[in-house]
């Protein structure tokens, strides 16, 4: 295959998963790509890639969560698309609910008693605004006593804060002690 072949092998595939993930409902998975596509979930992925390399100078970014992947707007043009669209600007979280929002990023799935025992304080206002904002969801039960509710972030969150997975999340910060959070929910 020439160089010229291959060029426009790559436009195309980049073009069709474009395409795909623009009229796709819910966030898809790289097989699904690659079984309409008819090519190899590898190949995909290549194209993934380069398509990703090519939004970080547009609006749009490739957003990752769960093994799922979908176009979203860049994170950084929030405020502009919420004005166009008439939305409440959803910037602003307290300090409380940024609080509960890192234990839940970097622990889940995590319950809310797991929740107020790491912040030493009740969550349950903070987690019903988190859940209304749509950065957490609930996805399922715990097993034990009571079978608590299990919280997760979404891919809301993901965008919210400009990542494109939880890959991206800044690694925990060490106590003085030399411990982290994660240590203190063992």
């Amino acid at each position: 295959m020439s160089d010229i072949d291959r060029t426009e092998e790559i436009r195309e595939l980049k073009a069709s998963l474009e395409a795909l993930l623009f009229v796709a409902p819910v966030a898809s998975t790289p097989s699904q790509l690659a079984s309409v596509l008819d090519i190899p979930e590898s190949e995909v992925e290549t194209g993934l890639k380069l398509l990703a390399a090519d939004f970080q100078e547009r609006g749009l970014r490739l957003q990752r969560h769960a093994g799922r992947i979908q176009l979203t707007t860049a994170p950084e043009l929030s405020e502009v698309v919420e004005r166009f669209l008439g939305l409440e600007i959803t910037s602003h979280l307290s300090r409380a609910a940024l609080e509960a929002l890192s234990i839940i990023a970097y622990q889940q799935p995590v319950t809310r008693p797991q929740v107020d025992s790491i912040r030493g304080v009740n969550s349950d206002g903070v987690m019903k605004s988190l859940l209304h904002k749509g950065l957490i969801q609930d996805i399922g039960r715990a097993e034990g006593p009571g079978r608590p509710i299990l919280y997760a972030s979404t891919a809301e969150f993901l965008q919210h804060f400009g990542l494109a997975s939880l890959d991206e999340l800044p690694p925990l910060e060490v106590d003085q002690d030399g411990g982290t959070h994660e240590e203190i929910r063992d």
